[in-house]
């Protein structure tokens, strides 16, 4: 079982392409946001189910603002992270994440890659594929495979 966690492509699916074909096959795709317009074109060529929220940047959008599901046996919290002022600190979409009763939170915006346990849940951020802002600015994303025993794995990739 294998999820692809990406975000902020703004509209620029090059390297979203590119991530796909190296992680394939897998079993779903969550992108946190700042699609820009090319929600349909991702969920085509995921070629798996594919979930996606708005961010600041997808103006007139029906994406949702929030995902609260379980998607591939994992409890996920999915937010593109502006209302929850992850540029500044991570608690209060934590917060948010644990009241849902999230494993996971996902969160955007930042374009700066993160994975880090919190109080036991995973809080991650794929960083951006298209402007990534983390020293040496490479384009990131992270998948979460499930390993023997049940056991979630989260792997941060540069392209």
């Amino acid at each position: 079982m294998k999820i692809l966690i990406v975000s902020d492509t703004h509209g620029r699916c090059e390297r979203l392409e590119e991530a796909l074909e190296r992680e394939k096959p897998i079993n779903a795709l969550i992108h946190c946001g700042d699609v820009e317009r090319d929600e349909d074109y991702i969920s085509v060529i995921a070629e798996c189910p594919t979930y996606i929220v708005s961010g600041n940047n997808d103006f007139l959008s029906d994406l949702p603002r929030e995902i609260e599901r379980k998607i591939c046996g994992c409890r996920f919290f999915v937010t593109h992270g502006h209302y929850y002022g992850v540029s500044m600190d991570l608690t209060r979409v934590w917060k948010e994440g644990h009241v849902r009763n999230a494993e996971v939170v996902l969160f955007g915006h930042t374009h700066r890659p993160v994975i880090k346990e919190m109080h036991g849940t995973m809080v991650m951020n794929p960083g951006s594929l298209t402007y990534p802002r983390q020293a040496g600015r490479r384009p990131t994303y992270i998948t979460m495979e499930r390993k023997t025993g049940g056991k979630w794995d989260f792997q941060l990739h540069e392209l």
